[in-house]
């Protein structure tokens, strides 16, 4: 994939993860973050378990990069929220 291409997936995937966890989102530029590692862990977790990972610009890859990002999102405000 391209990088416009990842970063539109992520800011996309970004904002839908922060509205499932949070309900607001994080910002413009968080969001695009937040979703591009949520791309990358979405990705990794599908295919550990044996599904197709992110696969380019599609609604298939969108899910993954959510589901990722929703993962990333909760781990995160747990730790946070243990310190």
């Amino acid at each position: 994939m391209s990088i416009l291409a990842w970063i539109l997936l992520g800011l996309l995937a970004g904002f839908i993860g922060s509205k499932i966890v949070n309900k607001t989102g994080e910002g413009f530029l968080v969001d695009i973050g937040l979703g591009i590692v949520g791309a990358v862990v979405g990705g990794w977790l599908f295919q550990y378990f044996g599904a197709a990972g992110v696969t380019g610009l599609n609604l298939y890859s969108l899910f993954v990069a959510v589901i990722g990002s929703v993962v990333f999102l909760v781990v995160y405000h747990a730790l946070r929220r243990a310190v």
